[in-house]
């Protein structure tokens, strides 16, 4: 670009500077989510000279996987987004997305950051934005290279030629920024597009604005790393300095101390019966780099990089192990599967977790069982590759409370009851080709495996997740009473949706009673690209054996859904083989030995707008309604194919009861902006 781009035309108009939560106004979610201690303004709604994208929903594009699904575009030189202050500030996270290298891996781009206290320019900087954290393409797990292949299968199912890329995605990213001084309510912050750049383009999201308090100095009978030789400059690689600090602390029985600078830790630090706290996750910084594990082993995993480790479940686990005030930024780029390059991993009894930033890792936090009572709270996990947090196989006891969560590269939050040496075993056309006596043998082979422990008396509570990219706002793969709570989870992508709960993944049944209360979903039931159907901004998936556990949902609010909010599913009919994906007409019938789903009810729900119906039902079961309230209901209200009991136990409204059809694709109409009943 040069200054001869630079957009001239009349001063664009100011509009009053807005707040919101999930791209809404805070009084629509008031009580549920994090609270968190930043405010945040959407791009949409500030002062630009550039251009608006969206509302969309399609997935692979820059507008479904903004926040709100709508974002500002700068594509010449002077182009700008200006955000006003609406309360004290000294630092900003930017959320933004700009191309990535034509061969890929990513760019650096800069743009200028202009501070205005009233007519006074006080601060201008240059900041410095990349891609080299985002684009991704291809299949699950996906690449950051544009030139992978798809598989076999990909290429039957799709309707048109491959082409390369094929479906960029994961667009996001985010930086943040200690600014000079602090800006006071009123004062304004610009972000323009220089007159030199090597990016055709930016995208601006969001912002967020922080008052960030001072550093914590070292707490009292403390040790800092910087005495065993950690360096605060970043230049020195620290980690057996972390090491040696915690052999001291334990056996001094003291904490560590991390003062305010940024570390270069690039392995993982085992942690067992040790506190480490730093001066704030703004001022302590442990950053690290992705490294090749050399001589390659013959098994997983073949990087490590940056993270705190407790000893795994399968070895005892670690325990009394308590992290607070710091952030961890990782170097981890594309997704690989076998590679635990997590933030926080292993299993951590009767531990701690509290106030961190976590960036840039595969997983937030990979918790792996069995372990017990492990309490996650006020952190913030952004910008991962995977999950934001992973409660897999025997998590007990255990919370995650009062954290934020954006631009997960799989499910926001997790439950993963896995149970993969144990599942049933059902006599199956398939196997009886392996003649009835070996089949018999194998049922009985796998009934005598030793039960898996299960995920059970676990609570997310008031939580918020937005944009999580694949998969789920929030995820409960089987387990036993287990609690979703007061949380909000905001425009997921594609392949799942805001909140589910799913026989999947070789998990265990669901047992007990997994409640649902009071939580609250924004535009999600997104589109089920596989299927070709919507699915429901809560949605409940019998892919491996029936559900029939309590399940209660009380309280819910769901609103804007992109399609249903509600849905029950166990699976669609294949069509031929070779019949392209978005053309299939998937019959959804009763054939003998399907999954059912029953045991779930709802009371005191409110829906506030669908694009096709309140209820989806493609699976044999039932479920009891009891005040369920809806308004601007797209289709009819209820679309149940199948033998699915919709039971009213009285005080439903709207007249969503009163239509029931069996449609796979019913027209979408998109609903109002929600609004306060």
């Amino acid at each position: 670009m040069s200054a001869n781009a630079a957009v001239r035309g009349p001063k664009p108009a100011r509009p009053t500077p807005q707040v919101t939560v999930a791209a809404l106004d805070p009084a629509l979610t008031a009580g549920r989510g994090a609270t968190v201690n930043f405010v945040e303004q959407e791009a949409e709604n500030a002062v630009t000279n550039g251009t608006i994208i969206g509302p969309d929903t399609a997935a692979y594009t820059l507008a479904a996987e903004a926040s709100g699904r709508m974002a500002v575009k700068l594509d010449s030189a002077g182009q700008f987004v200006e955000f006003t202050l609406t309360q004290d500030a000294n630092a900003i996270t930017v959320r933004y997305s700009i191309p990535d290298a034509p061969t890929c891996g990513g760019i650096d781009a800069p743009i200028t950051l202009t501070a205005k206290s009233g007519r006074a320019r006080v601060e201008t900087k240059t900041l410095t934005l990349t891609s080299r954290f985002s684009w991704f393409y291809g299949a699950y797990p996906f690449s950051n290279d544009p030139n992978v292949d798809w598989p076999t299968s990909f290429h039957k199912s799709e309707p048109d030629p491959i082409t390369k890329p094929f479906h960029p995605n994961h667009f996001y990213d985010e930086q943040r920024v200690m600014l000079e001084r602090t800006y006071r309510a009123g004062d304004t912050i610009r972000l323009t597009v220089p007159e030199t750049t090597n990016a055709a383009w930016y995208v601006i999201d969001l912002m967020d604005f922080e008052l960030v308090a001072a550093a914590l100095p070292a707490p009292e009978n403390s040790v800092s790393v910087v005495d065993f030789g950690a360096d605060p400059t970043g230049a020195i690689e620290s980690s057996d300095a972390f090491d040696a600090a915690i052999a001291a602390a334990q056996a001094q029985h003291k904490t560590i101390f991390i003062p305010v600078g940024t570390f270069q830790v690039n392995r993982h630090i085992l942690v067992d019966n040790v506190t480490i706290a730093g001066a704030g996750n703004w001022w302590t910084i442990i950053r690290g780099k992705e490294v090749a594990i050399t001589p390659q082993p013959p098994d997983p995993p073949t990087h490590t990089g940056v993270g705190f480790y407790g000893k795994y479940g399968r070895f005892g686990g670690s325990s009394n192990v308590h992290l607070s005030g710091f952030a961890i930024e990782g170097d981890v780029r594309e997704r690989i599967e076998r590679d635990a390059v997590n933030g926080i991993g292993g299993a951590l009894n009767d531990s701690t977790i509290d106030g961190l930033y976590i960036h840039h890792t595969k997983v937030g936090l990979w918790m792996d069982g069995p372990m017990n009572n492990l309490a996650i709270s006020n952190s913030i996990v952004v910008d991962t590759m995977a999950d934001g947090v992973n409660f897999c196989s025997g998590i007990t006891n255990s919370s995650v409370t009062n954290s934020f969560f954006r631009n997960n590269g799989d499910d926001g939050l997790a439950m993963w009851s896995r149970g993969l040496i144990r599942r049933p075993f059902q006599l199956r056309r398939r196997h009886q080709r392996l003649g009835f006596m070996l089949a018999m043998w194998l049922r009985g082979l796998v009934r005598r495996l030793p039960k898996v422990p299960e995920n059970a008396n676990n609570v997310f509570d008031h939580n918020t997740i937005q944009t999580p990219v694949l998969a789920n706002g929030i995820a409960i793969y089987g387990g036993r009473d287990n609690t979703v709570s007061n949380n909000i989870t905001a425009d997921p992508i594609r392949e799942g949706s805001g909140l589910h709960a799913g026989v999947r993944f070789w998990s265990t049944p669901f047992d007990g009673c997994l409640k649902f209360i009071n939580n609250t979903t924004v535009r999600a039931g997104t589109l089920e690209m596989r299927w070709g159907i919507g699915l429901g901004a809560i949605w409940f998936f019998a892919q491996e054996g029936s559900m029939n556990g309590r399940i209660e949902v009380t309280g819910d609010r769901y609103l804007d859904s992109t399609y249903n909010a509600m849905m029950f599913v166990a699976g669609p009919w294949r069509e031929k083989p070779g019949t392209p994906l978005l053309s299939r007409r998937p019959r959804w019938r009763r054939r003998t030995g399907q999954y059912t789903i029953a045991n779930v009810h709802f009371r005191d729900i409110k829906v506030d707008g669908t694009g096709t119906s309140v209820v989806s039902s493609r699976v044999d079961g039932s479920a009891t309604f009891q005040k369920v309230v809806a308004r601007n209901v797209g289709a009819a209200g209820i679309n149940k194919c199948g033998a699915f009991g919709i039971v009213d136990l009285g005080g439903n409204d709207g007249g969503w009861m009163n239509t029931t059809t069996c449609d796979d694709r019913p027209t979408i109409v998109p609903p109002p902006p929600p609004s306060a009943w």
